[in-house]
């Protein structure tokens, strides 16, 4: 026999479980397969968008992506032009650590990024130091990649601070044929 209060934890429980964040696990069937060290080899170019909590568009970029591996690493230097007419370079280092797991470090990135491929998903996370005024924030980065075909992928990263939500970016990454 059920009692009002097993029935209402019941509830309770299937609604917290709708609210849980998908995970990386969750895309593994996924296709087409993400393969980072192939699909970020050559040149990549990407379109993105910046927007705030309400969901503006605060500011929309660029990206030339210039990707190249040697072995379990991955160089991926990227030259954003935004649509003030400002420029920004970073380079990204990648190492495969094996098991589809990856980690990565640049300039602008506090401490080391890591993430995980599964299906045609990549989802890492990692701290940038993002000018903002006259001042840097450290800002959380929750980033997940999605690929569409061989040359198709999009992008959507939720950008946070002390774990409240600034943001969001998007971006549609296009590889070039080569």
């Amino acid at each position: 026999m059920t009692t009002g209060l097993g029935l209402s934890s019941s509830a309770a429980l299937v609604t917290l479980q709708g609210c849980a964040s998908p995970g990386i696990d969750d895309y593994a069937t996924q296709t087409p397969t993400l393969d980072l060290k192939r699909y970020f080899n050559g040149t990549v170019d990407a379109w993105g968008i910046f927007t705030d909590r309400s969901g503006k568009v605060v500011k929309r970029f660029t990206v030339v992506m210039h990707c190249s591996w040697s072995g379990e690493v991955g160089t991926l230097e990227e030259d954003f032009t935004y649509s003030d007419g400002t420029k920004q370079k970073r380079i990204w280092q990648l190492t495969h650590t094996g098991n589809n797991n990856y980690t990565g470090v640049a300039g602008d990135v506090i401490g080391t990024a890591s993430g995980q491929c599964r299906g045609n998903t990549f989802h890492w996370n990692y701290t940038l130091a993002l000018p903002v005024d006259d001042s840097v924030w450290n800002v959380q980065f929750d980033d997940w990649m999605f690929l569409m075909n061989e040359r198709i992928m999009l992008n959507k990263a939720t950008m946070s601070k002390f774990g409240i939500r600034l943001g969001e970016v998007t971006l549609s990454f296009t590889k070039r044929e080569s």
